[in-house]
């Protein structure tokens, strides 16, 4: 009989140019044997030829799982995106098929999964869309503790799926006798400043993060953090606590939190919820939750000024980080970075999958990911011109590109980026033809952070309705720049000048895409009088 066949993103096929991971999917592609029918009962003949993963889909296809990996923690994977209403286990294959409840929930956990890794039992795993758009399964013995897991999970009370009293009638080892899945965090010794996604990326290693909040206590830098589950929490609580995020500094204290989930309000640089993307940003600085005031008192720190640093260096400490990248607005104030793999190397090029082949430009894709580091270089690759190759200054800016513009729609369609086994874009020969292709803005004026402690640094956001705009001349009217913002077949639904300062404004169009595509339209266009248009995403709203 034969065994199931891997799923493969759609797309393109791969040329010379283009052998980089793909769009969706978050690992390597490997083949199965065919030879492990017995196994797994009839449920592999269910997925014979399942081939091609990247269009959405209620069910996904999660491989590399560990061979003792329980259904659970499989379980728990999609818990946070929404309801798991079907398992399929092949532990012979160490692969399991999880079905939502609704497609939304999938893309969400497909899209959190592309630029975070999860990992269960500090094992790294891989998520993907599957071809099929239900799961079908048996009565078989096989399947019967599946069904019974999704049973108690199912029949556990709202807001507790993660926690204890769920997990405990699934699998006990996975409770933690108790522990909660929420981490109570204190850094000691604050000598830099310790940015909310510095916190994910040293986190997410031990597992998914769903929710972090950060707030100060008794003169102290304090955050909560959720994971998916309890045991994630108690490695990262092992591994961590008592490290140095920086030299000799911001040292990490980590208990156990009374509280057993966050309600995060607000996606901003104090809390943010990676399973919703949808929340607002908040007009001013959020109010912690009622149960949160109750358990830590105080709100939120002011908001941190961190001026650009040189390069980042790691010395070898503790061998549980694996390679990681800071964002550059995150850690620039660090000079040495103490948990290794905590640094500001790592790839600089990006594949940017996914584009509109009939609109996409060099230009276009340089102005965008300009808004997160200073673009070297963009290569549209000419047989698959979906595809293209993004050279930034640095592994930081990079990273940063990434997990801020995955997922953003672009000329109609949502694009996928992830890191290019590339170390640069190379330029064509001199005489070659280059079609428009390939530019190189190695010397462009138009970069934003080439000026060490630019003030750019601190106003990194994520693509958002609603734009900043600045160097505006005192003759250009509000009439003016709405009728210039909505002639580019957009939507102005609100501006306002700033009160102390009536050369920047705040402009609301009417979607995130809309507001994309008038950055890259209008960001360094000529208003006269020797003023050129500086135009970035805002945190927010009018």
């Amino acid at each position: 009989m034969d065994g199931i066949v891997q799923d493969l993103t759609v797309g393109t096929k791969r040329g010379a140019d283009e052998l980089f991971p793909t769009c969706v999917t978050n690992g390597p592609f490997i083949m199965n044997d065919n030879n492990s029918s017995a196994a797994n009962g009839n449920d592999i003949k269910k997925f014979k030829g399942d081939r091609s993963a990247g269009v959405p889909s209620r069910v996904i296809h999660v491989r590399k799982l560990p061979s003792d990996v329980t259904e659970a923690e499989v379980i728990s994977l999609g818990l946070p995106f929404g309801k798991v209403t079907n398992l399929l286990m092949l532990k012979g294959k160490n692969q399991a098929f999880i079905e939502m409840n609704t497609e939304e929930a999938a893309n969400t956990m497909v899209n959190y999964y592309t630029t975070v890794t999860p990992v269960l039992r500090s094992q790294p795993i891989y998520i993907q869309f599957s071809n099929h758009k239900e799961l079908k399964t048996d009565n078989t013995p096989n399947q019967a503790r599946a069904q019974a897991a999704l049973q108690a999970v199912n029949l556990a009370p709202p807001g507790s799926l993660a926690l204890p009293g769920a997990a405990a009638a699934v699998d006990a080892g996975m409770a933690m006798a108790g522990q909660s899945p929420v981490l109570r965090i204190i850094v000691e010794n604050l000598f830099y400043p310790v940015a909310l996604d510095v916190l994910h990326q040293i986190f997410s290693k031990f597992g998914t993060v769903l929710k972090i909040i950060t707030f100060t206590k008794n003169h102290q830098f304090q955050a909560l953090l959720q994971y998916a589950d309890p045991v994630s929490a108690q490695h990262a609580k092992l591994s961590l606590d008592g490290q140095n995020i920086y030299n000799a500094c911001c040292t990490l204290r980590i208990d156990f939190s009374k509280l057993t989930s966050l309600n995060v309000k607000y996606n901003n640089d104090k809390s943010r919820d990676y399973t919703r993307p949808d929340l607002p940003s908040g007009d001013s600085q959020p109010p912690l939750d009622q149960t949160m005031a109750a358990a830590f008192g105080t709100g939120f720190p002011p908001a941190f000024a961190i001026p650009q640093a040189a390069g980042l260096t790691v010395p070898s400490v503790h061998g549980a980080l694996a390679p990681l990248a800071i964002p550059a607005a995150a850690a620039a104030a660090a000079g040495r970075i103490a948990i290794p793999g905590l640094t500001g190397a790592g790839n600089c090029v990006l594949l940017v999958s996914s584009l509109n082949p009939e609109r996409v430009t060099p230009q276009c894709l340089f102005i965008l990911f300009g808004v997160y580091g200073d673009v070297q270089r963009v290569k549209i690759l000419f047989k698959k011109k979906e595809n293209a190759l993004i050279q930034m200054t640095d592994g930081n800016q990079a990273q940063l590109a990434m997990s801020h513009l995955n997922g953003q729609k672009l000329h109609g369609k949502p694009i996928r980026i992830t890191l290019s086994k590339h170390q640069t874009v190379q330029l064509p020969r001199e005489g070659q033809e280059t079609h428009g292709l390939t530019k190189d803005y190695g010397n462009s004026p138009l970069h934003r952070f080439k000026k060490p402690g630019s003030k750019n640094f601190q106003n990194i956001f994520p693509p958002s309705a609603t734009l900043h705009l600045s160097n505006i001349p005192p003759s250009v009217t509000e009439e003016d720049l709405k009728m210039l913002f909505s002639s580019n077949s957009g939507v102005v639904k609100g501006f306002k000048f700033f009160q102390k300062d009536r050369k920047m404004a705040l402009i609301q169009m009417g979607s995130v895409e809309e507001a994309i595509q008038s950055l890259i339209d209008l960001h360094n266009h000529d208003l006269g009088e020797n003023h050129h248009l500086r135009v970035s995403f805002s945190k927010s709203t009018i």
